[in-house]
């Protein structure tokens, strides 16, 4: 009769190397982090090439003395570093951000709902709609006087010309973005019962959300140029940017001028690409209206 073997066959031991074996997630960490490097440095690379070359130019042409009154790049910087390193520029440049910030979500406040009131109110667009378009055509120089007449030289006239910049943009871009949507679109909402605020949330701002983010990057521009021509123009008790430079304007020294014209120039990009655009980029992906990851 044969013998059955019972016994339990014991489970063969994993090797060191497998039990020792370094998990995957830092490795997909680890590539994530060097790709976000990667487009970091590639988004970086356009702008700090075009920096360079300005640079370049603006230094042959002050060495060849193409302008009698032209300061060099160095004479720039060292004005700009003056000036933070004497507690002024500092001040000036968070208050013109905190002016200009609270103005532009007080204007997005007013004028994305202005923009849906439009769209659906034929009555107040007929009247209303060209009176913005003038208002956002008009140059914020010729605002600034009248807010001064009204307002006197305080930050109440600072910020109605900001509103008087930026409104007008946020609202008109919002108008035309609910514009383009498509009207099969629409009459999909109202079919599957989409009624009052629940079809303006669920149908037409996520369906004009991609124009939405370009009105209101319209309208921080708008509000950003009207504050530095307000900021020149009106005595304000608190200093910003452009009061520094109309200093330069006022004493004569173009290299302090260019000092403030660079920091405008350099928080409107910073404030674009840092903010605007990744949104933008987000919203387009999410719809399949790019393919940039």
């Amino acid at each position: 009769m044969p013998v059955t073997d019972t016994t339990l066959t014991a489970p063969r031991p994993r090797p060191v190397a497998a039990v020792m074996s370094p998990s995957p997630a830092p490795t997909r960490t680890g590539a994530r982090a060097r790709g976000l490097l990667r487009r970091a440095m590639s988004m970086a690379a356009g702008p700090l090439l075009a920096v360079t070359a300005v640079l370049c130019l603006w230094q042959c042409a002050f060495a060849l003395h193409l302008s009698a009154t032209l300061p060099a790049p160095a004479a720039v910087g060292h004005d700009l570093a003056a000036s933070w390193s004497s507690g002024v520029l500092a001040p000036a440049l968070l208050h013109s951000l905190r002016r200009c910030l609270t103005g532009f979500l007080a204007s997005a406040a007013i004028g994305v709902p202005m923009g849906l009131l439009l769209s659906t109110t034929a009555v107040l667009r007929t009247p209303i709609a060209p009176i913005l378009s003038a208002i956002q055509a008009l140059p914020a120089a010729a605002l600034v006087p009248v807010a001064v007449m009204c307002l006197g030289n305080s930050e109440s006239a600072v910020y109605a010309v900001v509103l008087l910049g930026a409104v007008p943009a946020i609202a008109s871009g919002t108008l035309t973005s609910l514009d383009r949507i498509p009207p099969l679109l629409r009459r999909a909402g109202r079919s599957m019962g989409a009624t009052g605020f629940g079809y303006v949330r669920h149908v037409l701002l996520p369906a004009a959300l991609p124009g939405l983010v370009t009105a209101l990057e319209q309208g921080w521009t708008f509000g950003w140029r009207a504050l530095m021509t307000a900021e020149l123009i009106a005595a304000t008790p608190l200093p910003g940017i452009g009061h520094l430079l109309d200093d330069g304007r006022r004493s004569g020294r173009l290299s302090l001028v260019l000092a403030a014209t660079a920091v405008i120039l350099a928080i409107g990009v910073l404030v674009e690409a840092a903010a605007f655009a990744p949104v933008s980029r987000h919203v387009l992906r999410t719809r399949g209206l790019t393919t940039q990851a």
